[in-house]
């Protein structure tokens, strides 16, 4: 391999001679050898867009020559674009500021511009303010992008299977025990209600993330950049991107705390808790098929087992749920990191973003797959739900308002020891007649 001598304040450093970073991305290298996981590209994107919006606030400040600006702009197009992506290696695991990152990002775009990477492309600019407002910029456009779509794809799902099935009563369950009657409609209704109410936390959780920390430069006090540098910058990267963004008013907050991030991650991990909920209640419900639950049946999309023939799983269920575990985890370490904000400068920012941008990308993509994979192919059993809502005890609570509670109680009693149905437990033991029994147990009147 050829080898090229790059230079920075700590010396010379051999650099493979065709890559286009330069010495402080290959000290990284050499000195965070640590884990598999790379900054993620959304990152690198990020900065991408607001180091070309850096550089056009600088030329309108006349704090940058026009051919220089114009210089940085191109590249970054192309590294927003996706191009050069493999210049950017960097270990998450690294300084906590992100400043390696920062660094990469810098060296790289100089190198193919000829620019000075410190006094040219990163002007008006410290990794301390950098690195958080890429941080903002991935997290908005991953969830507006991704996030919000898949999750009201697989809501108006719901939605439309509750509206599909509002006609067929079944046994409700609490505490894993027979209950009284609802629909199927109903029972659906709540899982299209909790993504409704999870969108609407991830969106008013976006808000205070869409305040960028550019301009805030070292500790917050925007040395060494023009007062309006970063009101000019937001402004740029919102027409950029697409996405809304605003210079934080308080640089010293934006620098030093990170609860926007776990705002969001707090949504996330909302979000997931209610996924959770709904693949667990499907494949349940799904259960089966025929010594389980049984009530629903969900699309046999591969064989389930290398030794049992003809055997199929919830695997979208499954996945959909090992996901909702790895985000509840990422959001304890959002947690903890978001916790360290000392003095001036959070220091646990790499990992922040690694963790809420993987939470957001396996959000997206797990929705996606489990509502063209399973959501959409759910349909009753109504036999079984005929059977299970037939031979239900807890029908017997509409015999409370007649007989009273301890008299239904000893109906239901009698009815499970004996093996025998309410019908005939009530009319065995001369409570009612069988007409009487029929009129007052109807289960749609209990809806």
């Amino acid at each position: 391999m050829e080898f090229r001598i790059e230079k920075d304040t700590m010396g010379e450093v051999k650099v493979p001679a065709e890559k286009s970073w330069g010495a402080q991305t290959q000290r990284s290298l050499d000195n965070f050898k640590i884990g598999e996981e790379l900054m993620p590209h959304e990152i690198i994107k990020a900065f991408a867009a607001l180091k070309r919006a850096a550089a056009r606030a600088n030329f309108r400040l006349g704090m940058l020559e026009e051919t220089k600006a114009d210089a940085i702009t191109k590249v970054c197009d192309d590294i927003y674009a996706g191009k050069f992506m493999e210049e950017f290696p960097l270990s998450v695991w690294q300084t906590g500021s992100g400043t390696q990152t920062n660094m990469n990002i810098n060296e790289v775009i100089a190198h193919l511009t000829g620019l000075h990477p410190n006094d040219e492309v990163n002007r008006g600019q410290s990794s301390n303010d950098t690195f958080p407002t890429a941080m903002h910029i991935a997290f908005v456009a991953m969830a507006e992008s991704d996030l919000l779509p898949a999750v009201n794809a697989l809501r108006a799902t719901f939605e439309k299977l509750s509206e599909k099935y509002a006609d067929i009563v079944k046994t409700g369950r609490t505490h894993l025990m027979d209950a009284t009657p609802l629909t199927l409609g109903q029972e659906i209704s709540a899982w299209y209600e909790m993504l409704d109410v999870c969108y609407k936390m991830v969106e008013q959780a976006l808000e205070p993330v869409r305040l960028l920390a550019l301009g805030g430069t070292a500790v917050g006090t925007g040395l060494n950049t023009h007062h309006d540098f970063g009101s000019m910058a937001a402004y740029s990267i919102s027409e950029y991107t697409g996405f809304e963004f605003k210079s934080a008013p308080n640089k010293f907050h934006a620098l030093s705390a990170k609860d926007a991030a776990s705002g969001l991650s707090g949504a996330l991990r909302t979000l997931a808790c209610d996924l959770m909920k709904i693949a667990n209640d499907v494949r349940w419900l799904a259960s089966g098929p025929r010594c389980g639950i049984g009530e629903l049946i969900i699309p046999a999309n591969e064989p389930g087992s290398s030794i049992m023939p003809g055997k199929v799983n919830p695997t979208q269920c499954e996945a959909l749920a090992m996901v909702c575990a790895r985000v509840m985890g990422n959001d304890v370490t959002v947690g903890i990191g978001a916790s360290q904000g000392n003095f001036e400068l959070n220091v646990y920012m790499p990992v922040i973003a690694y963790s809420v941008i993987q939470s957001i990308r396996l959000l997206a993509d797990a929705i996606h797959s489990f509502n063209g994979n399973c959501a959409i192919g759910i349909r009753p059993n109504e036999a079984v739900i005929a059977r299970y809502l037939e031979d239900s005890l807890m029908l017997v609570t509409a015999l409370s308002p007649r007989l009273g509670y301890e008299k239904a109680a000893e109906i239901a009693k009698y009815a499970y020891e004996n093996g025998t149905g309410l019908r005939e437990a009530t009319v065995e033991r001369g409570i009612l007649t069988e007409d009487e029994y029929n009129f007052i147990i109807d289960p749609k009147k209990m809806l």
